[in-house]
């Protein structure tokens, strides 16, 4: 399926010289860095307030069971509406919804670090998750529509995804020193002053994308969608506070999985889809965008139970975790910079497969921390698991938008950005309700506060090496290797 470019696409296309299509030009990359830079700032908001959240909830009178929402109220919509925004791209301009996503954003950071109030706080959290979820999809299909399939694209994934990984552990780093020095507000206060000057920037930089034919928005399937993801978000954040036997908790995932057959009903009778079913069905897509939910939402739940464990568990500050972290970022960022040679040597699907396995297995071995000096086993464990998320995150988004038409870019990276946001917003809540009842069973075996959290993130981190794991093994068997030119 081919589809014409639009005259910025082409002219971005033209200017590569023949014989040299991998280099990138001017304005490729400096539309590159723009968009990388909002993808960083997103994934920082996910983050920074982690380490923040026990300052942040005494300053505004915010009790503990009330924290989880300043979390929360951004995931929601920023989860819920990334499917919905992505077409909405599609219909009214690419850069149009990004740069004003970015306003949006921008304006909700200055409200949250003005904030007097709980409710004040957590309303300015849902408008950042709106211009979130509009800035995420919208900035992914102006970046695979400016960049054509092949070795320029696979660098400009390559160099998305290290930023976006990046962007969550320098948020747990930054979250940390920022909170110790100039107070909680201070993050919010940054990432206002990021995303006014990325909004300035994009329309004088980026040029306006959409298809050559304006699709129809198919409005049953985004009502469905976008409720059945709220409420499934929703159930999940509710049960790592209060388990999965509440009764909110299991109506709303009840009602969150109806929404999804529904929507997947509607799907198949749909004119124009939101999500096309035929592009869902090509392998290459579905086990992809597998691969990308299972690393994004198994490494920051890493990441999340770690956070406890060094400091709760070790008695470590919040700036000693964060230098941790910090180890990790620099990881990250060094396998971002090979993985565009690593998916050259040795192909999309097997980097996937690889990336995962290895990722697994560096989580695996923090089934072994021990209650005291585990900050050596938490390290090289971490770093281990780091290279194989890197790569995983690099390929999986080459294999889930190649032989995608300009067209369905929109839909393909929709699926991508879900895949990420949605990994990041269901891995926390779900892999701490696990740490939390197996932590709450042994208390009320006898063992102490310290040993029963040290149990609930061995159980924790073994349940996220197992189901990453699985997705490899499923990727592996399912997905095809590419057939040999010639």
């Amino acid at each position: 399926m081919t589809s014409t470019p639009t005259e910025a696409e082409a002219a971005d296309r033209a200017t590569a010289a023949p014989g040299d299509h991998d280099r990138l030009t001017a304005r490729a990359t400096v539309t590159l860095l723009l968009l990388c830079a909002a993808q960083f700032i997103i994934a920082l908001d996910f983050s920074i307030l982690n380490v923040a959240l026990p300052v942040l909830g005494e300053d505004l009178g915010m009790g503990q069971a009330d924290l989880q929402w300043a979390v929360t109220a951004f995931a929601l919509p920023s989860g819920g509406f990334l499917l919905l925004f992505g077409r909405v791209s599609d219909l009214f301009g690419r850069r149009r919804l990004f740069v004003a996503g970015l306003v949006l954003f921008t304006l909700a950071s200055v409200l949250a670090a003005a904030a007097w109030n709980p409710a004040l706080f957590l309303a300015a959290r849902a408008l950042q998750g709106f211009g979130a979820a509009a800035v995420v999809p919208a900035g992914m299909s102006l970046l695979t529509t400016t960049f054509p399939e092949g070795p320029q694209r696979n660098r400009a994934l390559a160099v998305n995804g290290t930023v976006l990984s990046l962007g969550f552990t320098v948020g747990m780093l930054l979250g940390g020193v920022m909170t110790d020095r100039l107070g909680w507000r201070s993050t919010m206060s940054l990432l206002a002053a990021a995303g006014a000057l990325l909004a300035i920037a994009a329309p004088v930089l980026l040029a306006e994308s959409r298809p050559a034919r304006r699709p129809q928005l198919d409005v049953p399937g985004a009502v469905t969608v976008t409720g059945g993801l709220l409420s499934i978000i929703y159930a999940l954040s509710t049960a790592a506070e209060q388990g999965f036997g509440e009764t909110e908790v299991i109506i709303a995932l009840v009602l969150g999985v109806l929404l999804l057959v529904a929507f997947a009903a509607v799907e198949f009778r749909a004119a124009e889809p939101l999500i096309s079913l035929q592009t869902l069905r090509r392998p290459s897509v579905a086990l992809g965008n597998l691969g990308g939910l299972a690393t994004f939402s198994m490494m920051s739940s890493v990441i999340f139970l770690l956070t406890l464990y060094l400091q709760q568990v070790l008695g470590l500050s919040g700036f000693e975790t964060s230098l941790v972290f910090g180890g990790q970022g620099v990881v990250l960022a060094l396998t971002g910079m090979a993985a565009s040679r690593i998916v050259a040597a040795l192909g999309a699907r097997t980097t996937l497969v690889a990336g995962l396995a290895l990722q697994s297995a560096g989580t695996a071995a923090l089934v072994f921390l021990p209650g005291h000096g585990g900050v050596p086993l938490t390290l090289t464990a971490l770093l281990l698991a780091s290279v194989g998320h890197m790569s995983a995150v690099v390929s999986y988004g080459i294999n889930a938008t190649s032989s995608v038409s300009d067209h369905e870019q929109g839909l393909a990276t929709g699926l991508v950005t879900s895949a990420q946001q949605i990994g990041i917003t269901i891995g926390i809540p779900v892999l701490s309700a696990v740490a939390a009842d197996r932590a709450a069973a042994l208390e009320r075996a006898g063992e102490s506060v310290a040993s029963a959290l040290l149990g609930g993130t061995r159980l924790g981190v073994g349940v996220d090496a197992g189901l990453v794991m699985a997705a490899a093994v499923a990727i592996a068997v399912g997905l095809p290797r590419a057939r040999p030119k010639g």
